[in-house]
């Protein structure tokens, strides 16, 4: 059994996905970001970045505890060699899914999360953010036109349907939020239809959905515990957990 440690955003959204996939058991245990629950010890203890996801695995005993592993990119490594599905361990194969894996988490993800922010959060927040807000979508969209290009020669990012593709899609879901036209991205369309109908992934994206989120109706407290982090704001936070 694995417990996955989840919320219902694209990073989340991604293991809740291999997870369907790979058809594993699991049990989600919500964690609300609002509330500051990323902070508790117990969280802590297994993500030190205070983000989600995390999975702990019970079938996998390390040193008495059961692994336990964070990031995104890194869990779905893990799932993948776990399983022995979607990640292949051969070359050049496992290279090109880590080209992909790896632009997900370091360019497409964290565009996306700034674009979602500027979007969906910052206006509760004074001051003109339109630099800000557009710099993220210009970049979001120059993201959708490289995989555009790939996605010409190829049906999926690496080849075939992979661990690549589980990150990517959840980051391109909110395009309408974001004032994208896909059909302008022609070849990102045509993948984005295909890998929606997949019944693992219409389970995956369904975790958790009551506690979905765009900002709409969040608390000033909320707003605070989620976006003013800093190394001190956050040490006093744990502490305060800790003292619960």
């Amino acid at each position: 059994m694995i417990d996955l440690y989840y919320a219902p955003t694209p990073n989340g959204w991604k293991i809740s996905i291999m997870l369907e996939e790979c058809e594993m058991d699991y049990k989600v245990i919500l964690v609300n970001l609002g509330k500051g629950d990323q902070f508790k010890p117990e969280f802590l203890k297994i993500s030190p970045n205070n983000r989600m996801p995390v999975i702990v695995d019970h079938e996998n005993i390390v040193e008495k505890e059961p692994m336990s592993v964070f990031e995104s990119g890194a869990i779905l490594m893990y799932l993948g060699e776990k399983a022995g599905k979607f990640f292949p361990q051969s070359s050049p194969e496992k290279e090109k899914v880590l080209e992909w894996l790896f632009w997900q988490v370091g360019g497409l993800g964290p565009m996306a999360g700034q674009v979602s922010h500027f979007v969906n959060y910052a206006p509760n927040f004074p001051g003109d953010h339109s630099y800000s807000e557009k710099r993220y979508k210009n970049e979001y969209d120059r993201l959708l036109g490289v995989m555009d290009r790939v996605l010409e020669e190829r049906e999926y990012l690496a080849g075939d349907y992979s661990i690549a593709d589980m990150a990517s899609f959840p980051w391109v879901t909110a395009y309408k939020r974001y004032e994208v036209n896909l059909d302008i991205f022609s070849n990102v369309r045509r993948w984005f239809d295909a890998i929606k109908v997949r019944p693992a992934v219409r389970k995956g994206m369904d975790v958790g959905k009551a506690a979905r989120n765009f900002g709409e109706g969040i608390s000033k407290d909320s707003l605070k515990t989620m976006f003013k982090q800093d190394a001190k704001s956050i040490s006093e936070m744990a502490k305060k957990k800790e003292n619960e």
